[in-house]
């Protein structure tokens, strides 16, 4: 079963141990996607879809948490709902992958460590959330950031950009779904699997297909697709159960940091002048942030 809900709203090691593994799993997913990069990006989606279906019914199975799901797919707004965060979280999966296979790992970087801020000013706009002094400067040296480094590029930073605003609206949305976490992925994965399978079948017809092509070595990492991504999303909802709010926003940064890392260390990517004076940025957006969400759960409490 999975863990109780976190009702006291207070950290617990529990907690602390599933956020910790989901978000280091998610940064070392980047060197997991550059193995691939001989390989489509359409066609590691697709086996991102294909893969990720029975392990997500397995973990239902094992939750016994089935019944919900088949109540989702026989109502036609949650069905509805779950269409459109579909669409949103293959889109964001399709740019992820794209960017790391073609050496934009820093723009990815730099997308995910926007996306909360980002999630700040939706909540603002959407919902009407009112925003602090801390959070009104974090977002203005954020978009300060992404001026510099338009205007050092000669145009604006798309993958960031849009990693950014398809994860922030799929994260609003999914908000808005009736539906666990679990049940939620797997209703969106099978959403997209006759996509993915179509897809899958007509490479095999036209001779282009990688899987079952090239060698064994890339049919596991395409099979262990399913693994990587199913695994660390249904690791995190469990953790967002154990966990208050502001510990969960302290501990994303986790992921793009690694990414950073890798992207700069590992894969040698090159960070400019500009990038140099807009990470900064962001990383002090990001402190405010921080700052705000610990004053906020100070009071709270």
């Amino acid at each position: 079963m999975s863990p109780e809900p976190n009702r006291k709203n207070e950290d617990t090691a529990a907690g602390f141990a599933f956020a910790l593994t989901a978000y280091c799993l998610w940064g070392f997913l980047p060197i997991y996607m550059k193995a691939l990069s001989d390989v489509p990006t359409i066609e590691v989606l697709a086996h991102r879809v294909i893969w990720s279906v029975p392990i997500s019914v397995l973990v239902l199975v094992i939750l016994r948490s089935t019944g919900d799901l088949w109540a989702a797919i026989t109502s036609l707004r949650m069905l509805g709902m779950a269409m459109m965060t579909a669409a949103l979280i293959s889109v964001n999966w399709g740019i992820y992958v794209w960017s790391i296979q073609t050496g934009h790992a820093l723009d990815a970087a730099l997308g995910y460590y926007i996306n909360p801020l980002f999630s700040i000013f939706l909540g603002a706009v959407l919902l009407g959330e009112k925003l602090s002094l801390w959070q009104k400067l974090a977002i203005g040296l954020a978009a300060l950031a992404v001026v510099i480094l338009t205007y050092e590029a000669g145009r604006v930073p798309v993958v960031a950009l849009s990693l950014t605003v398809t994860w922030g609206l799929y994260a609003y949305l999914k908000k808005q779904l009736p539906l666990g976490p679990n049940q939620g992925f797997a209703l969106e994965v099978l959403i997209l699997l006759p996509f993915a399978l179509g897809y899958a079948v007509w490479q095999q017809q036209q001779g282009t297909a990688s899987f079952l092509h090239v060698d064994l070595s890339k049919d596991l990492l395409l099979v262990g697709l399913g693994l990587v991504t199913a695994g660390p999303l249904m690791i995190y909802a469990n953790a967002a159960k154990l966990l208050r709010l502001s510990t969960i926003g302290i501990l994303q940064y986790i992921a793009p940091t690694m990414i950073f890392l890798t992207a700069v260390f590992w894969f040698g990517e090159p960070f400019g002048q500009a990038r140099m004076i807009a990470f900064p940025m962001i990383w002090a957006a990001l402190v405010l942030y921080t700052t705000s969400l610990v004053r906020q759960a100070r009071a709270k409490a």
